[in-house]
């Protein structure tokens, strides 16, 4: 089954150029293009992507404004940042409203394929440069939570989520349900104070909350 992908990208000449490209692999469905952030919901509303490829600077309704009507309203949906934007607001913001990755528009073109297949997978995906911004908003939240304030089954939750495991992927590897998951994620996150999957990951890393051996050495959340 293809990836469906719908582009939002106020510049023509970008859009057409990502759908030509993206048409060279056929794990690939473009679906349909967007103008700015209000034709991007009403688009991912009417056609149900399965990943939305989001400019964060775009008229009527900005990206990061459009992500987050996405995901409150989608959640199924995931999006990519793909921006040519790297400030701390700007990757703060969109991980925020609820974005799986961000990429800048320099990125090379095997690189857009893999962070899009592994974001239709549920990975968290973000740049380098990305994650040194988020770090800055991580290092300023409140003290690091004791791993005893998360129950066993937590803690192994957000161990998984850290390795950029999906919600799907977390249910097999604990033979739970995937809605038993999601309660489970969104106890975490309350607990942590995070907002997204994104800042819990990279939070409990980098604050020792996730023991490092947990991880993988191919985990999709960047730990430095």
């Amino acid at each position: 089954m293809s990836i469906r992908i719908l582009i939002a990208d106020d510049h023509h000449v970008v859009r057409q150029g990502l759908r030509m490209f993206l048409s060279l692999d056929a794990e690939f469905e473009v679906v349909g293009e967007a103008a700015d952030g209000a034709e991007a919901v009403r688009l991912a509303r009417e056609l149900k992507p399965d990943v939305v490829l989001m400019d964060l600077i775009m008229p009527v309704m900005d990206g990061i404004a459009a992500i987050q009507t996405i995901r409150n309203e989608l959640p199924e949906v995931e999006v990519i940042a793909l921006t040519s934007v790297l400030e701390d607001a700007s990757v703060i913001g969109a991980i925020r409203a609820g974005a799986m990755g961000y990429l800048l528009k320099d990125a090379q073109a095997d690189e857009l394929c893999r962070v899009v297949k592994a974001v239709a997978c549920g990975q968290v995906q973000l740049t380098p440069q990305a994650v040194t911004r988020l770090m800055k908003e991580v290092q300023t939240a409140s003290a690091p939570l004791s791993r005893e304030a998360l129950s066993a089954r937590e803690a192994d939750v957000l161990c998984l989520l850290a390795q950029g495991k999906s919600n799907k992927a977390i249910a097999a590897s604990l033979h739970i349900g995937e809605t038993t998951v999601k309660t489970h994620v969104s106890s975490v996150l309350a607990k942590l104070g995070m907002a997204s999957r994104t800042q819990a990951a990279i939070y409990a890393v980098q604050s020792g909350l996730v023991p490092r051996d947990c991880l993988k050495p191919s985990s999709a959340t960047p730990t430095a």
